[in-house]
């Protein structure tokens, strides 16, 4: 197009060219403006080089050698950009950002600009639905592993904090836009522990208030002993026991690796109670499958349960629930009225 507009002397003729959508997405009523930054560093840094050159050369050689200058020496520079204030909420039909310049440059520009909005604005509104339907509980964006390449899951990151939450298991958005980071450990980790020698060396804790190292699996078995929670799996005690010296004053666990009620939650319950002997207060648990609500209330219950027991106050537990959520999944948990804290969310807010 560029080409029959510059072979038509039509290419400097100043135009102007609005990006708007046509129909607010996830059947839905508003959308939320984003991606704004990304296409304003795009535009600072667009330059067709020489080895671009050479390379169209090639392909198109059909083309007379004059269009090619041109194209060398296109800028940017005199473009006019207005847009849409980043985070409003934008509706069908209505002008998000409005270029004016010369009419083949805008007709280059317009695929990269729509790629760099579209994405952005989708996973914003998409993050944005998702936690005004969570209401009180919080929110964080798991979706690293399942979205589109590295620069898809860094857009999501991105823009799902700008959308309304919290955090992100995506390190490289906190090092790069300062987006609070948050996660928990894996099925892998904890299934890797098979007997007491694997945590030989990362039993030992130190105290809260200082002091000598104490031995958190015997404290912890010594709980066991006292709750007769012999069917707990040992080799996932011995997982949270070196979890817990690594991470103390972070203490959080995923407990549906065996047997989320039997097993998972008891062991968690078991280091918990030992780190708080010595001056710690545990974190969270996660729950990654099976019926969330119900298990959110037999974990909150357990917590009370075991914390009144030993003169503990594990209110302040909390419980994280991940495992393929969607705004159906979260609309029925509420119907069931779960005791979930935070929500892990990830393919189906990444992938849009």
């Amino acid at each position: 197009m560029a080409y029959a507009e510059w072979k038509g002397k039509r290419a400097e003729h100043t135009c102007v060219f609005e990006a708007f959508f046509r129909k607010e997405p996830f059947k839905g009523r508003y959308a939320v403006f984003a991606g704004l930054e990304e296409v304003i560093t795009f535009l600072e840094n667009f330059k067709i080089t020489q080895q671009h050159i050479a390379y169209l050369k090639n392909e198109l050689s059909y083309m007379e050698p004059e269009f090619f200058t041109w194209l060398e020496h296109l800028s940017t520079k005199s473009l006019k950009v207005y847009g849409v204030t980043v985070g409003t909420l934008v509706f069908a039909n209505e002008p998000l950002l409005r270029l004016e310049g010369p009419f083949a440059l805008l007709q280059i520009l317009e695929t990269p600009i729509l790629n760099l909005l579209n994405f952005a604005c989708l996973v914003s509104t998409n993050a944005s639905r998702m936690k005004i339907i969570a209401g009180a509980s919080k929110c964080i964006e798991f979706g690293l592993r399942r979205a589109q390449g590295p620069n898809g899951a860094l857009t999501a990151s991105k823009y799902a904090f700008l959308g309304g939450f919290d955090a992100t298991s995506n390190v490289e958005a906190g090092f790069c836009f300062g987006v609070p980071i948050a996660g928990t450990l894996a099925h892998s980790m904890i299934m890797s522990f098979e007997t007491e020698d694997d945590c030989e060396d990362s039993r030992l804790v130190v105290p809260a208030n200082g002091g000598d190292k104490e031995d958190l699996l015997t404290k912890a078995l010594a709980y066991r002993e006292k709750l007769q929670w012999h069917h707990t799996q040992l080799k996932e005690l011995y997982a949270f026991v070196s979890f817990g010296c690594a991470f103390p004053k972070t203490f959080s666990s995923l407990v549906d690796s065996y047997n989320t009620k039997e097993s998972g939650i008891k062991n968690f319950l078991l280091v918990a109670l030992a780190l708080s002997d010595l001056g710690y207060t545990p974190l969270s648990i996660r729950l990654d499958s099976g019926d969330l609500a119900d298990l959110s209330k037999y974990a909150k219950k357990m917590f009370k349960e075991t914390g009144d027991m030993f003169g503990k106050d594990f209110s302040n537990i909390k419980v994280v629930a991940s495992n393929d959520l969607n705004e159906n999944a979260i609309r029925d948990l509420i119907a069931k009225d779960h005791k979930i804290d935070i929500f892990g969310i990830g393919t189906h807010l990444v992938t849009c």
